[in-house]
């Protein structure tokens, strides 16, 4: 079956997003444009690694181009809405590229599915037909600041830290290597 790539040059929202309750929630990122919207998934820690990268590449932009880029997001671009429902995921995400597109000065992201095969790494930010499904995204440096933003809100909107070992607190507490064993909970 050929390659399906999912292209979102002027998307309406790209967001990160999550179903279900802190220590219980899968994250998503969802893409809209016109009346096509695309849900992937992918781990907690892929979301955070990919903000991350994206406020790492406008920096290296902004140092080897001396472009005018946005420092942080402005309020007004960061989408504060829930995902669109229903999610429907397309694929559960393996691989991510990221990119700069100096032609349309965008940040160019996509999400490659898990595939059983190793990638060649020709097939990503690439139109080949073949590879696994993708998700290729296209945000202007202010929209991809507002989407690292966000991805950072969700990250942070689960489970509260433990404040000696960091470990995420369960309703019921947790067993704190900190503490011996004790077990710790929210209310103390």
């Amino acid at each position: 079956m050929a390659r399906v790539i999912h292209v979102f040059r002027q998307p309406d929202r790209f967001i990160a997003g999550t179903v279900g309750e802190p220590g219980e929630r899968t994250f998503y990122l969802q893409a809209s444009e016109d009346v096509r919207t695309v849900s992937v998934q992918l781990e907690k820690q892929q979301v955070s690694v990919l903000a991350e990268r994206i406020g790492a590449l406008l920096d290296e932009v902004q140092r080897r181009f001396d472009a005018e880029l946005p420092e942080e997001a402005t309020e007004d671009l960061v989408d504060t809405e829930p995902l669109t429902v229903p999610v429907d995921e397309e694929f559960r995400v393996g691989t991510m590229g990221l990119g700069w597109d100096a032609e349309t000065e965008a940040v160019v992201i996509e999400l490659l599915a898990v595939t059983e095969e190793e990638i060649d790494e020709s097939v990503v930010l690439d139109d080949t037909d073949e590879g696994p499904d993708a998700v290729r995204v296209f945000l202007s440096p202010q929209r991809a600041r507002a989407f690292a933003e966000r991805a950072d809100r969700v990250i942070n909107a689960g489970r509260k830290p433990c404040p000696l070992c960091a470990e995420p607190l369960d309703p019921e507490g947790h067993i704190c290597p900190r503490q011996n064993g004790y077990r710790r909970t929210d209310e103390e």
